[in-house]
């Protein structure tokens, strides 16, 4: 498995910013990496741990949710 296609598994964990911030109003998550605003402000001072959390999130989030 390669970590260019799973930045999860990187260290430090890449942020998942795709310089596309706009927050949907009827998801609460950003257009571009599929984050909440909370995650958005702790991403910064968090481990790697809490993270891949997130990353993991992410992918749940990007397989059920459709912004088509």
């Amino acid at each position: 498995m390669s970590t260019l296609s799973h930045p999860e598994l990187q260290t430090p964990v890449p942020s998942p910013c795709v310089s596309l911030c706009k927050m949907d109003k009827a998801t609460g998550l950003c257009e571009g990496c599929m984050r909440t605003i909370d995650e958005i402000i702790a991403w910064s001072k968090s481990d790697d741990d809490y993270k891949r959390a997130v990353w993991k999130e992410i992918r749940r989030r990007e397989s059920e949710l459709d912004f088509g």
